[in-house]
């Protein structure tokens, strides 16, 4: 089994080649905004996915084929198919990657992080993002649609208790999604200045959410959360536009691509660049399409390939 995907473009990261440690679609949340649809197994238990020794060793084979390539991969990130923080390996695999010498990130919605454990494995990390889309309770029920167990305040406070001994760089991401959360910044944005990230990320849903109800706010709006976390944050950036084309497969094209947009909806334009220059075209994808691997999403006027899962359509 392959367990890493990419490199992929990330806005944040560089050229970041992508870690799945867990089972599709496994969350903390259902994020009525999230790329890859539904969640299918919601769980806040964090258990064991898979044996680390088999994903290091994976790993470890993609990195020495990317590098035999000239391929150089700024980060190594847990970004899989739900939420890295579920799978109790999490600070074992770390600590086996760190040998590889490439700097380590986690892309996490944070609501496992009031937990010990899950704090310190985290700590090992070079680059750790939080997701902190609303500290208010109602509307991260709406927003996040957390499991049943989770407790806002908790997780909050895990934050608090992270920030103070993390030492490696710490993002926060904040989705901002029309008529939700774009009405009221001060209380988040106050949250997130008192822990004093690195970086604020404030984003909207560029790629197709899992509802069709969730738009992206109006310019204005989105200003207007820049210019109101910026009173409280010294580093805000805005997450608002494409990430660019600068995707990576290698000889076995299309199973690259289905790693890559399990976890990481592409645009139908950049696929086909990536086809034409295997000597591949349209017909490639519509020949996963018709085998139900795939399937087109249009979204903001652009088509995107998102992976099928088993359990939805």
């Amino acid at each position: 089994m392959e367990f890493s995907f990419g490199p992929v473009p990330s806005r944040r990261l560089g050229r970041s080649l992508g870690i799945n440690n867990i089972i599709p679609k496994t969350c903390s949340y259902s994020c009525i905004y999230c790329q890859l649809g539904k969640t299918i197994n919601f769980t806040s238990t964090r258990k064991k996915f898979y044996d680390p020794d088999e994903l290091v060793s994976s790993v470890r084979k993609r990195v020495n084929e990317l590098e035999k390539n000239g391929i150089i991969i700024d980060y190594l990130t847990f970004v899989p198919d739900g939420e890295p923080t579920l799978d109790i390996n999490l600070e074992n695999e770390i600590r086996m990657l760190k040998e590889l010498g490439i700097k380590i990130a986690v892309i996490t919605n944070s609501s496992l992080i009031y937990d010990e454990d899950v704090r310190n494995a985290l700590y090992l990390a070079n680059f750790v993002s939080l997701k902190v889309d609303t500290v208010k309770n109602d509307i991260w029920k709406k927003i996040n649609v957390p499991h049943r167990d989770l407790n806002l305040d908790k997780i909050l406070s895990g934050i608090r208790e992270f920030s103070k001994n993390y030492h490696g760089t710490l993002a926060t991401e904040t989705m901002l999604i029309k008529g939700i959360n774009d009405n009221n910044f001060d209380e988040t944005a106050k949250f997130i200045g008192e822990i004093r990230p690195h970086t604020s990320y404030i984003s909207v849903p560029t790629r197709p959410p899992a509802f069709d109800f969730v738009k992206i706010p109006d310019e204005y709006k989105i200003i207007e959360a820049y210019e109101t976390f910026k009173r409280f944050i010294d580093n805000v950036q805005t997450l608002t536009d494409f990430e660019g084309e600068n995707f990576v497969t290698l000889e076995n094209t299309l199973n690259d691509i289905l790693d890559i947009i399990s976890v990481h909806p592409m645009r139908e334009d950049v696929l086909l660049k990536i086809l034409s220059d295997k000597g591949m075209g349209l017909n490639d994808l519509e020949s996963l399409i018709n085998k139900g691997l795939i399937k087109k999403e249009n979204y903001g006027g652009k088509i995107f390939y998102i992976k099928k899962f088993k359990g939805f359509s």
